[in-house]
């Protein structure tokens, strides 16, 4: 059985990466995707672990090789998924996570119709603009510039299967939860996955050994009546 495909997306600021974080930690089945980026690594980001970091010039002769699934210029810097990360797994049968922007869920939709998509949205603009400059990590002008982009973005959220508002983070990471077990449940996903016993349950019964009627309700079955009782009689 094919594995499933999850999309979840948002604006820079909105908490997409501790929920999808936090999720997996509770989900094992699901594999995360580590993206590709030409931007620079953040204070604490790891390569191979939170991005695969490569200079622009390799990230354009990727794009020219085909490599990419999908790919995006997203503030200035390309984000992409390698095709390697994310269809051999599926082939497998292993769900996989892509942890994108609006543009490349565009793209990856396209190419697999049936993906469940989420998108994430913070509770309020000054909540937004609040998580952004607790991460202490951008300048006031890259702040204004993510602040001009989140609007475009959240533009999109029509676009996706579930949405979340991030106003309780626990609370987001039992409803991201919630749609992924949701998921597994959908008829087609549920008919692949037990189609044995589906097929058993469905099956005409054997003509030559019709099943016997259970007894009507207060009758007694006289097999059961020549059975000795509890005193040996």
């Amino acid at each position: 059985m094919r594995g499933t495909l999850y999309i979840v997306a948002a604006p820079s600021g909105a908490g997409k990466s501790s929920i999808v974080n936090a999720t997996l930690a509770r989900d094992p089945q699901i594999a995360l995707s580590i993206s590709f980026t030409s931007r620079a690594p953040r204070p604490g980001e790891r390569h191979a672990e939170h991005y695969h970091f490569v200079s622009a010039t390799e990230f354009e002769r990727m794009i020219a090789a085909g490599d990419f699934f999908e790919h995006a210029s997203v503030h200035g810097d390309w984000k992409g998924t390698a095709r390697q990360s994310v269809e051999p797994q599926l082939a497998a049968g292993h769900d996989v996570l892509l942890e994108i922007d609006w543009q490349g869920a565009r793209q990856v939709r396209e190419q697999v119709p049936d993906a469940v998509s989420v998108f994430i949205l913070p509770p309020s603009r000054q909540a937004l603009e609040e998580r952004m400059r607790k991460r202490g990590q951008d300048s006031e002008a890259t702040i204004a510039r993510r602040l001009a982009a989140a609007r475009e973005e959240m533009l999109h959220y029509d676009e996706y299967d579930y949405v979340i508002i991030n106003e309780d983070f626990q609370t987001a990471v039992g409803e991201m939860c919630a749609i992924f077990a949701a998921s597994r449940l959908r008829r087609q996903a549920q008919a692949q996955r037990h189609h044995r016993l589906i097929a058993a349950l469905l099956a005409e019964p054997d003509a030559a050994s019709p099943m016997q009627p259970l007894p009507a309700s207060g009758s007694t079955d006289a097999s059961l009546a020549q059975l000795p009782d509890r005193k040996g009689n």
